[in-house]
């Protein structure tokens, strides 16, 4: 018999065996309703453990309907890869909104395990691994002092990092001192968002090598913007790998761009951008080389062997399929090219990553920019988890 209907019979044999229910009030109160009522036992979705409600859109919303932890306040959450957010958008240069976007992205993923989380092109489920994966919320962020805001989301998101994960936690790992640390996904926010972050990465593991995805260089100096490099307003969107550069966050020349197609103040830009120790792959390049091409450029610059951060601005994808963004760019890269891409990535290893800019109010009623942006980080998602441990990085030539 299927198992919906085993319940209703059930339910029809409960009901004939209490017809009248418990009279009380002249009121009659049903007895004993069964969990399965609510709760999906014969088959419960990935990573709820049967805790939450069976439909996809009740509940709580978390990332992919992640077990949720307030990770902030509760020092004894353990995990592997944790995401949280940073509501975030102060430092944006036009359309402001991305301190919605980790309420978006959760919402655009909601359906992500719905038939069980099988991510087929990487032959691995995140949801269901070795790994212990949970969300553990936002890191409170004020909107009106953006120095303070930044040393929030520093701090928040290093005291997450700096955790034993609930995997090898006491083997030897790629983070300084020897130790094997868990992965952080972070859920902008602005691109102004990322300086924080590689500070709290720099403590962790030092200058560290960059993928960025994104239709803009993001290393523009602070003049371009109208302000000195002493200017509060002079860390935003577009300056922060500048302030990276400077601060000695980054690796020396193992950094690369993807998807760039942006206009630019002047040539000097680019030769502004190769001392910050980048190279560039223009979003156009996809129509001459592929995504294979696109692929080995970003291996051969990075390697295999080192930790690596990425970064993925939306609007790497063209507007057709991320409309909902601060800094819209057309001629860029599909969902579906990029996620190819990223799946080419598999080798690397990722200590951490974020995805950021997107501005919900500007999505369409199908929510496809949230959407997108929840489908990219499963990616990011299954590429750590198909990766294994970091501990597993030590020894390996």
């Amino acid at each position: 018999m299927l198992p919906h209907l085993a319940l209703l019979s059930a339910l029809v044999a409960l009901a004939a065996a209490h017809p009248g229910g418990h009279k009380h009030d002249d009121q009659t109160v049903l007895q004993g309703a069964p969990e399965s009522l609510w709760f999906r036992q014969y088959n419960r979705l990935p990573g709820d453990g049967g805790t939450q409600a069976d439909a996809v859109f009740s509940g709580i919303t978390t990332f992919g309907r992640l077990p949720y932890k307030n990770c902030l306040s509760d020092p004894t959450a353990q995990y592997d890869i944790a995401f949280i957010g940073a509501p975030f958008d102060t430092g944006t240069s036009y359309r402001p909104g991305a301190r919605f976007g980790p309420s978006g992205i959760r919402q655009g993923s909601r359906r992500l395990n719905l038939y069980g989380g099988y991510n087929v092109p990487l032959s691995v489920n995140p949801f269901n691994s070795w790994a212990t994966v949970i969300d553990c919320g936002d890191i409170p962020v004020t909107s009106y002092d953006n120095t303070y805001a930044l040393k929030q989301i520093e701090e928040g998101h290093y005291n997450l990092l700096s955790r034993p994960p609930s995997t090898n936690a006491y083997k030897p790992g790629p983070a300084r001192g020897g130790k094997t640390l868990p992965r952080i996904i972070t859920l902008g926010g602005d691109h102004t968002i990322t300086l924080p972050l590689l500070r709290s990465i720099n403590k962790a593991y030092g200058p560290i090598s960059v993928i960025h995805f994104d239709s803009h260089l993001d290393t523009w100096k602070p003049k371009v913007f109208g302000g000195s490099p002493s200017d509060v307003a002079a860390v935003n969107h577009g300056t922060y790998f500048w302030h990276a550069a400077q601060e000695g966050l980054l690796s020396n020349h193992s950094n690369i761009h993807g998807g760039i197609r942006t206009t630019l103040s002047g040539p000097s830009d680019y030769e502004n951008d190769g001392y910050c120790g980048f190279e560039i792959v223009e979003a156009r390049e996809v129509d001459t080389i592929g995504t294979q091409g696109i692929i080995k450029r970003i291996l051969d610059r990075v390697g295999t062997k080192n930790p690596v951060y990425l970064s993925i601005d939306i609007d790497t994808l063209d507007p057709a399929f991320a409309p909902a963004t601060g800094t819209p760019e057309t001629g860029g890269w599909s969902t579906r090219e990029l996620r190819t891409i990223l799946r080419g990535l598999e080798d690397l290893n990722l200590v951490a990553a974020d995805i950021v800019e997107v501005a919900p109010a500007y999505d369409t009623n199908a929510e496809h920019t949230t959407m997108a942006a929840a489908d990219v980080l499963y990616e990011v998602m299954s590429i750590m988890v198909k990766k294994g441990p970091l501990s597993d990085m030590v020894g390996k030539k």
